[in-house]
């Protein structure tokens, strides 16, 4: 079968990602783009007996390359060379829109225009004769409706017509006046003389990207023959000379101004046609009227993210306790029929008890996603990061790090590996720097299961509202952190914030149903391979060495003396019950049964705590003790360097091998609000620990790659696990001296 590769572009909010889930469905995959963190989201699908590969480009304004998301989209179309890209246009939007395609255009790839969000349009009293702006730009031009997939197979044939046609769209020349036209003229012919990267890009393009002093096309003219680089930047020094004495202008802005000149031009010439008053308040902005009011505005945001996690804990409940009940049966099954040894404690203790808490959690995180989605696909999200700007400028930040702490977690269920990339497109190196140091304390979805866990034991009465503070509290740290960076090590000015808002819009199901199910399967992914390995390998150093012979003989010894104090049949009878459920112990019995119970509590917590974690963990327990944790939780925070989950994988490893009963199916939760040393107070100090300390492995990673250093990354580590001690230690021993939430 025929197969073709497929680009989909476009700029941010013009639909882009609801006509690639409309192409695609559920085969898609998400990756990332070969060197760079940035994610890459590929899909696959038939069409007329043809394969299509479809990649969906990260959404941008233009293709001048000053942002990571801009050198990407642009690296991956004149690396790749797909052979055709579809370009999915806002018709409410069509100028702003067209600049990115007329970019595409001059790179030469056929290109077939999807005029997305048609109706939307129409409600607004815009008409747009599609017949005509295709014959004007020189590009297939198809109506559609992202949303409910109208027009999808439209486009589909005309891309299929495109990747038949050699000549693809045909030639494509703008005039950019008289001065750059008479440059352009010299540049070309040097380029064409001396086939200058001509494999790479088309001879135009590059003479517009010498013109535009792009730095990344100059940098692979010089290494690809420095003289003929040379050459041609000089022929655009002397022309950038000449306008900024006649015109007080640079190449880079006339450039910009000639392409909104043409579209103008095309638009002008009946194109567009207006019902309404172009002036009348459309029903988004009467929204916002209300929505972004300045005192109405905050406290609407407060109240839909308190709604979210009233949502999410109420509606996920019940299969919650589904999933609870499928491992507590899986772990009481597990003890019946299995041998004891180390093969059972494996399968139990660190598996079932380990991975199956982190996957306990799974209905909870889907609701979760479910709840995030709804709030992003309907534009409610953007309308959060306008009116955080104002608070973030005044703590050193830039507008677009709002996007980033949201994409990190900012109201739950995120990632910091995406927020740390997304802060690329701030243009200032310090405000990034300080975006990308502080994203890793909001609640991204590796937290959200410890949050879950301490805040269903311990807060159970008021979940949703002691969620909502928690992610204030992650907000406020971060702020108050970012201000104290940009105060001192990483201070200067703050950069202006311009942010498009794009319109209301209602989901579908079916967008709502692929984003939660593509962020809920990478939780599971996560769970069955790196929880598991950790897991596995937290497991074995809670394990081994064991108890030496004579210390496992003196309990023996001390479960033999309590045997021979009693009478025979009071053994006997704890033998039987131990059988068959049904027989109900004596006085006697019941005394005998607690005292050999607390023998094998004192065994099997004696065995985890000559372990190597169990060394480990009671290493640190002088310091660790100020902020209320034992060995145990210092086990559990250990292993949430590599990955957040793992603190309640480990909690639950942990308690099961020290459990009294080894056989105890209870909740990890349950097993926590009866544990010696655990209290409400304890839970909170570890919450604001978790909120705060290190980022997981991955991110630490992310952030060294963003600032092209391990030095922040180091830095990153060390001064968040400072920063959470301080907090916990102070939460810790204020609340225990005036004994608050003591239980």
């Amino acid at each position: 079968m025929e197969q073709t590769s497929v680009a989909l572009g476009g700029n941010p909010n013009s639909g882009k990602t609801t006509f690639f889930n409309a192409l695609t469905g559920a085969r898609q995959h998400v990756g990332n783009y070969p060197g760079v963190t940035v994610e890459k989201k590929e899909g696959f699908l038939s069409h007329n007996d043809i394969n299509i590969h479809l990649v969906d480009l990260p959404g941008t304004y233009s293709l001048t390359a000053y942002s990571q998301d801009e050198i990407v989209a642009r690296d991956y179309l004149t690396d790749t060379k797909p052979q055709a890209i579809i370009n999915i246009v806002d018709a409410a939007n069509l100028e702003r829109n067209l600049y990115f395609t007329v970019q595409l255009l001059e790179l030469g790839i056929p290109v077939c225009i999807s005029l997305n969000m048609i109706d939307a349009a129409k409600k607004r009293g815009i008409s747009i004769d599609d017949k005509k702006l295709s014959s004007l730009i020189g590009a297939p031009v198809i109506p559609t409706i992202a949303r409910t997939g109208k027009g999808k197979q439209e486009v589909l044939e005309e891309v299929l017509k495109l990747t038949r046609d050699s000549q693809g769209n045909g030639k494509f020349e703008i005039s950019y006046g008289d001065d750059l036209d008479q440059a352009m003229i010299k540049i070309e012919k040097i380029i064409s003389d001396h086939q200058f990267l001509a494999d790479a890009y088309p001879t135009r393009w590059i003479g517009l990207k010498y013109l535009e002093n792009d730095s990344q096309v100059i940098t692979k003219g010089n290494n690809f023959n420095s003289v003929i680089s040379d050459q041609l930047s000089a022929i655009a020094d002397k022309v950038t000379k000449h306008l900024k004495t006649t015109l007080n202008t640079y190449p880079e802005a006339l450039i910009a101004d000639y392409r909104y000149g043409f579209i103008n031009a095309i638009l002008k010439q009946d194109v567009i046609s207006r019902v309404h008053d172009e002036n009348k308040l459309q029903l988004s902005d009467k929204i916002d009227k209300v929505v972004t009011n300045r005192l109405f505005g905050p406290l609407i945001m407060i109240a839909v993210i308190y709604g979210l996690y009233q949502f999410t804990f109420t509606y996920s409940e019940t299969p919650v306790g589904w999933v609870e009940g499928f491992f507590e049966w899986l772990n009481g099954f597990a003890s019946t029929y299995l041998s004891d040894g180390l093969l059972k404690s494996l399968l139990i203790s660190g598996i079932v008890d380990g991975v199956g808490g982190v996957l306990g959690f799974v209905p909870l995180i889907m609701f979760m996603f479910f709840g995030i989605s709804l709030i992003e696909d309907s534009g409610y999200l953007a309308r959060v990061a306008y009116m955080l700007d104002k608070v973030f400028s005044t703590f050193g930040l830039h507008g677009n790090s709002v996007m980033a702490y949201i994409v990190s977690g900012g109201i739950a269920g995120g990632c910091a590996v995406p927020g740390v990339m997304a802060s690329r497109t701030l243009k200032s190196p310090r405000e990034k720097l300080a975006t990308i140091l502080t994203v890793p304390f909001m609640n991204c979805g590796a937290k959200l299961p410890v949050m879950a866990l301490l805040v269903g034991a311990f807060f159970g009465k008021n979940e949703a509202m002691m969620m909502l503070i928690i992610t204030l509290i992650a907000w406020g740290g971060a702020l108050l952190t970012a201000k104290l960076l940009r105060m001192t090590i990483i201070s200067g000015p703050s950069t202006p914030f311009v942010m498009e808002l794009p319109p209301y819009r209602l989901p579908t199901m079916k967008g709502l149903f692929i984003h939660t199910w593509e962020r809920t399967w990478q939780y599971v992914k996560k769970a069955g391979t790196v929880i598991l390995g950790i897991s596995i390998v937290l497991w074995a150093l809670m394990t081994f060495p064991g108890l030496s012979d004579s210390t496992l003989e003196q309990f023996e010894t001390e479960r033999q003396n309590l045997k021979s104090g009693a009478a025979i049949v009071t053994i006997n009878e704890i033998e039987a019950a131990a059988l068959d459920d049904s027989i109900q112990l004596s006085q006697a019995a019941q005394s005998l049964q607690k005292q050999l119970t607390i023998v094998d509590f004192k065994a099997a917590e004696a065995a985890l705590k000559n372990s190597i974690a169990g060394k480990i963990g009671t290493a640190m327990e002088p310091v660790s003790k100020f902020a209320g944790f034992d060995w145990r939780t210092n086990i559990a925070l250990v292993g949430g360097f590599a990955a957040k989950e793992i603190v309640v994988s480990t909690l639950g490893t942990a308690y099961s091998l020290g459990a009294v009963d080894p056989e105890d199916t209870s909740t990890l939760g349950e097993k926590l609000q009866s544990a010696p040393g655990w209290s409400p107070l304890v839970a909170l100090s570890l919450i604001l620990f978790t909120i705060f300390y290190a980022p997981c492995f991955v991110t630490v990673v992310a952030i060294s790659k963003e600032t092209g250093t391990w030095k922040w990354g180091a830095f990153s580590m060390a001064f968040n696990t400072t920063l959470a001690f301080t907090i916990s230690f102070l939460v810790y021993q204020i609340g225990s001296f005036f004994g608050l939430l003591a239980g």
